[in-house]
């Protein structure tokens, strides 16, 4: 159990020094909201910068909090739960129809968050991607999906607590995944946190302007 996000993202960048060469060109990414708050701790403690990646998960036409899948800004990043879409039997057309809205709407956060700040360079570099935990890691699966597209040196994903099964997901994708736990009974992030608060949208942009 971590008392808040600010004791986790402590956590995990002690992890990432014992890990990581600090001699490389190190740029770390957070996924809205929570994960820029952990991404601008763990930047300040690798003495890199830090920066925000917009994902959106697809829901579930049964459930707005079931993830089928995810995407990012570029066509390359999308994700999708195959296995799930053909068990909830999913048409086509709301999956089309749902990934528009959602590219509309990435579109529309990266500005909101940006305020017309540039996007950090990733090529050539090593990558990590920060969030305060993953479920079923769509969102940053599509993440780092993305990354990937930016022909960056290495992507590490960096997690204080996931599902085991995210974990081996997510090892398919990046390089490295780094984490504190990957507990045996796992319901919602929040339930490994004492404090586990909303992050506004106004916070985000306050920590992207530091």
């Amino acid at each position: 159990m971590f008392k808040n996000r600010t004791e986790a993202s402590k956590k995990i960048a002690a992890k990432l020094l014992e890990k990581l060469d600090l001699k490389e060109n190190l740029v770390v990414l957070g996924i809205p909201r929570g994960g820029v708050l952990v991404a601008s701790i763990v930047s300040q403690f690798l003495n890199c910068s830090f920066d925000v990646i917009v994902t959106k998960k697809i829901p579930s036409p049964k459930s707005l909090e079931l993830a089928i899948g995810a995407l990012g800004e570029t066509k390359g990043s999308l994700y999708l739960n195959k296995d799930l879409i053909n068990k909830l039997k999913v048409n086509q057309n709301y999956l089309n129809t749902k990934i528009e809205e959602l590219k509309e709407e990435i579109k529309r956060r990266e500005k909101s968050f940006r305020q017309n700040k540039k996007p950090l360079v990733l090529k050539g570099k090593t990558v990590i991607i920060t969030d305060d935990g993953a479920a079923t890691g769509a969102t940053m699966i599509a993440a780092v999906r993305e990354v990937w597209n930016n022909e960056p040196k290495k992507v590490i994903i960096a997690l204080p607590v996931l599902t085991k099964e995210t974990l081996l997901d997510l090892e398919k994708e990046a390089d490295e995944v780094i984490f504190l736990k990957a507990p045996k009974h796992f319901f919602a992030v929040g339930q490994f946190y004492e404090e586990f608060e909303q992050v506004s949208d106004k916070k985000v942009i306050g920590l992207l302007k530091e």
